[in-house]
């Protein structure tokens, strides 16, 4: 009896450790369970996205490795950047052909801070990587303040 319940004991938290590892790969990865139900595994393409700043622009780099111009699209909307499209499998793969690769519908959005130029956001797809450029309005910029000396100041007394 004792041997039982150790078994199921370890059973069960091996079980519960491969559904908190499953669900790790999930959110990290793009993998999709709800074709798990059918037994059937599929994973889905989720692009890598990069940020930076420099004194006039925010840019951001998507990586979309086989995605040309037409399967992807750029919208802004209430300070929300979205990045959606395809990646498509190329011809010839069926659903027997094995991949290490993921293929599918992405979509990715990054909200935006405020003091942007949204209206000249400025998009380039180039072997795979997707460069964002979004203007910095100019009343957002910092501003060289003057500092003057208080050498030539008289004191003020008490």
């Amino acid at each position: 009896m004792l041997s039982t319940r150790f078994t199921n004991d370890v059973r069960q938290t091996l079980d519960q450790f491969r559904r908190s590892v499953d669900q790790m790969f999930e959110n990290f990865y793009g993998y999709q369970s709800q074709a798990a139900a059918s037994g059937e595994r599929s994973w889905t393409f989720s692009p890598v996205v990069e940020s930076g700043w420099t004194d006039d622009h925010l840019n951001l780099r998507a990586i979309l490795p086989g995605v040309s111009e037409n399967d992807v699209r750029v919208t802004v909307q209430n300070n929300q950047l979205v990045i959606e499209g395809e990646r498509k499998a190329p011809e010839g793969f069926d659903k027997s052909a094995f991949t290490q690769l993921a293929y599918g519908r992405f979509y990715t959005a990054w909200t935006l801070p405020a003091g942007l130029d949204l209206d000249h956001v400025i998009c380039r797809l180039d072997k795979g990587i997707l460069e964002i450029q979004v203007p910095i309005m100019e009343a957002s910029k910092p501003k060289q303040i003057q500092i003057t000396s208080a050498a030539g100041q008289k004191a003020i007394s008490a």
